[in-house]
């Protein structure tokens, strides 16, 4: 049976109709004529027992315009879970609870390490701007600001063990070895002029010379893993904070034999020899320029070399590195030294060289801006005869130009191939490429915290946040989902989910996700959130794993 409407004469009729099979064709059979629509519409007496019709089969009448009665919307972000597993799967989760059990900690160290590392990823602010704007993230727990900046101090003095701990978690446990370590150094300024034990005025990469910093050095895997780093006061000079790093890696993480790849600014002939006094090998930059007159010809000798792809040759040089150490000692350090020759590399090399002259003639034109300028740079070309006396050097000019196109990395590893050291060396850009997500995506700086122990916590959670980013882009790589830590996060912050009220049950409403949303939701094997949800079901499909482990994030 079936509801029927008919038009008659301009006006609409309501019939009740059955269906029936007459041999093998469908009819039609009015079992009870309403009359007009128009007539029954207001018809108090019908209305009635549609009403009772409705109570006998348990249905709610339905009332035209009737809505149902929402409450207003509040959003909040789910995309954080992506990071709450990786979290979990990392187990920064198991030992920031270890930590906590020994410190006797009341409140969860782990959800309030969470919530400032999650901030980074998803939307860099002071902690105490964390604090006020933590509801915007679904299901994480309240915490106090307090909470947050006690964390940080614990972070600061634990921040060994848990490098050590994610060490074993990620590399010792699951038999992953590490061969290659890629090294450097950079600084992170403050907006302020007072030094400290550890802040301090020195040379800055950032260019703010006018403020004091901190250097650090980090050490990552040949995936651009990071497997730890340290702080030096912002006066230390980058050759230092090698032996410190060194010891580090031997004594916290049990590394007996890597390949130590570094950019020129940490080649140091004590510190190549102390790398391999610590049983490490090297591959460095080298200062071609530098070297004596006889290995400069060999270099230049135009012989000997082989092709390495189009428009670039290489040769190797069996080289001897010797020094002298400050005792007078002297060191014998045998090495390859591989020297590549590339035409763009010539041409590029050409045009620096030609605006670095265009700058010495404009200091030049005015001899007073000569002393105050770095020797760097334009400076770099003009010489100094006599008091006040400033020409532009020739020879420094035509020595650097026969260098144009050459290039040369040294390395204690003899036994590799060249095309081994070369891509070894070539994957330094993932370290210089770490220290621009830190301070562009995680916006390290600027650093709303002046005591040590802050600054210290404050690192300690950049550097999880780092970790965590650099396992979701590694972890979407092999699925062959390239995309860059910017697009990652603009997919992340566009998961979520509208509350509201309707008729006194809380339900979530997800909205649109950018495309890239799905794909890391899939990548990570959550499964996917319907378009009304219960807190319920969200917590259900959000949670990181089923099984509870005892170092899992309380916020689910």
């Amino acid at each position: 049976m079936f509801i029927k409407t008919t038009h008659s004469k301009g006006y609409e009729y309501i019939n009740l109709v059955e269906s029936y099979k007459d041999g093998k064709t469908t009819k039609h059979r009015v079992l009870y004529n309403f009359g007009r629509a128009d007539h029954i519409r207001n018809n108090q007496s019908f209305i009635n027992c549609v009403k009772r019709l409705c109570e006998i089969v348990e249905l709610a009448p339905v009332e035209k315009n009737h809505r149902p009665d929402f409450g207003e919307a509040e959003m909040s972000n789910y995309g954080h879970a992506i990071y709450a597993k990786l979290w979990e799967k990392s187990g920064i989760g198991n030992c920031l609870k270890r930590i906590q059990q020994d410190t006797k900690i009341e409140f969860s160290l782990n959800n309030a390490a969470f919530l400032m590392a999650v901030q980074h990823l998803l939307n860099p602010r002071s902690k105490l701007a964390t604090f006020l704007n933590q509801e915007e993230y679904f299901a994480l727990p309240k915490l106090n600001l307090q909470h947050l900046y006690r964390t940080l101090d614990t972070l600061g003095e634990y921040k060994e063990r848990i490098e050590k701990a994610l060490f074993e978690e990620n590399y010792t446990k699951i038999g992953r070895e590490i061969d290659v370590v890629f090294y450097d150094v950079t600084t992170f300024a403050f907006e302020s002029v007072i030094a400290d034990e550890l802040r301090n005025f020195g040379y800055s990469k950032d260019c703010k010379f006018n403020e004091v910093q901190v250097v650090m050095g980090l050490l990552i895997d040949k995936c651009g893993l990071p497997i730890g780093y340290e702080l030096f006061s912002g006066n230390t000079f980058d050759g230092k904070t090698m032996l410190l790093i060194l010891e580090n890696v031997k004594a916290r993480f049990g590394i007996k034999r890597v390949v130590v790849v570094a950019d020129r600014g940490l080649n140091s002939k004590a510190n190549l020899n102390l790398i391999k006094q610590k049983g490490y090998g090297y591959i460095v930059s080298s200062r071609i320029k530098n070297m004596t007159v006889k290995m400069r010809e060999q270099i230049l000798k135009d012989d000997d070399f082989s092709t390495l792809s189009e428009g670039v040759r290489y040769k190797i040089l069996p080289y001897v590195n010797s020094f002298r150490d400050e005792g007078g000692v002297k060191h014998n350090l045998p090495e390859n030294l591989i020297i590549t020759y590339s035409q763009e590399r010539a041409r590029k090399d050409a045009l620096d060289r030609k605006r670095l002259i265009e700058k010495a003639a404009k200091l030049l034109a005015n001899k007073t801006l000569i002393k105050s300028s770095a020797k760097r740079g334009g400076r770099k070309y003009i010489l100094q005869s006599g008091e006040a006396q400033y020409s532009l050097d020739d020879k420094a000019i035509e020595k650097d130009s026969r260098f144009d196109g050459y290039y040369g990395i040294q390395t204690s590893e003899v036994q590799m191939s060249p095309n081994e050291i070369l891509e070894a060396y070539h994957t330094l850009w993932k370290i210089e490429e770490s220290f621009r997500i830190m301070k562009s995506t995680l916006e390290v700086r600027p650093v709303f915290h002046w005591k040590p122990s802050r600054i210290r916590g404050h690192f300690a959670v950049c550097f999880l946040a780092f970790m965590l980013e650099r396992k979701l882009e590694l972890l979407l790589f092999e699925q062959q989902i390239d995309n860059s830590p910017e697009r990652i996060r603009e997919a992340l912050l566009s998961m979520q989910v509208a509350k509201v009220k309707m008729n006194d049950e809380e339900l979530f409403i997800k909205t649109k996700t950018a495309p890239l949303a799905s794909k890391i939701w899939q990548a990570l094997k959550i499964n996917p959130l319907q378009n009304v949800n219960t807190r319920e079901q969200l917590v259900d499909i959000l949670t990181p794993s089923k099984k509870k482990r005892w170092g899992q994030l309380s916020l689910f």
